[in-house]
């Protein structure tokens, strides 16, 4: 079920909406014009929620809603919940569309998008940047955060940089910080604010979407130079992160 209610009076104009999938639901309410608030609710069955979603809907009704049939989820904005954090259902439809994989929404796993303490920070912080200024330029938001917000130093990734220079990079010290991990903490942070920006607002700014893939291949490339990665084949979130980028930019998902 998805279903998009309103409600208008003299006093007041809001909104109401719902979304089941399988054994969850999620409702998101406020003022028309407006995010507004989300809550995710679980039942044991599928049955089960698709009942208590009908309910909730009728409820809603018997109370004065009308069906809203202007409601435009793309240009919708989405915001994880404290409880539940990351998931599909307060995710936009276009990145539950292209990045379906439990990567994109693990929050344990430190070569996740979201995993490591860097990019769930991000993910953090620009939510509740979007939050206050919803139509908010993304593209410089990785530099601001690192050098403004944390005070350390970023190194965005240089496309024409040779092994020699980067070993030469990765061996210097930045903030008290070993090279290595302030390129990688500038790469989670890029990639971080990259799916972030798509998982909020369904789209992604073109300065970032070059980044992110220059970001990738810089990881890959300190695996194999620095950290004795082997196989022909690049570390699986890599792999899978590079694979859906190319999807999402490609429309192909």
């Amino acid at each position: 079920m998805q279903q998009a209610l309103r409600y208008t009076d003299e006093k007041s104009d809001k909104f109401w909406r719902i979304e089941t999938a399988g054994c969850e639901l999620v409702i998101n309410w406020g003022k028309t014009g407006t995010t507004g608030r989300y809550e995710i609710k679980d039942f044991d069955t599928e049955d089960e929620c698709e009942k208590q979603a009908f309910k909730l809907v009728r409820s809603k009704e018997k109370k004065g809603y009308t069906d809203m049939q202007d409601f435009d989820a793309v240009h919708h904005l989405y915001f994880d919940t404290e409880e539940y954090g990351l998931h599909p259902l307060t995710s936009h439809p276009v990145f539950r569309a292209c990045f379906s994989e439990e990567l994109y929404y693990d929050c344990g796993d430190e070569e996740a998008p979201f995993g490591s303490d860097e990019g769930n920070d991000t993910l953090h912080f620009l939510e509740e940047s979007v939050r206050k200024r919803p139509k908010m330029c993304v593209a410089d938001f990785p530099e601001l955060l690192i050098v403004k917000e944390w005070n350390l130093t970023y190194l965005p990734p240089e496309p024409e940089q040779t092994d020699d220079e980067l070993k030469t990079q990765a061996a210097q010290t930045y903030h008290g910080l070993k090279g290595d991990q302030t390129l990688l903490q500038t790469d989670q942070v890029i990639l971080a604010t990259v799916f972030g920006q798509i998982k909020i607002m369904g789209k992604l700014d073109g300065a970032l979407q070059v980044l992110a893939f220059r970001s990738l291949m810089r990881m890959e490339r300190m695996y194999r130079l620095l950290w004795n990665w082997d196989k022909e084949e690049p570390p699986y979130n890599i792999s899978i992160m590079r694979r859906d980028l190319e999807r999402f930019v490609n429309r192909d998902c």
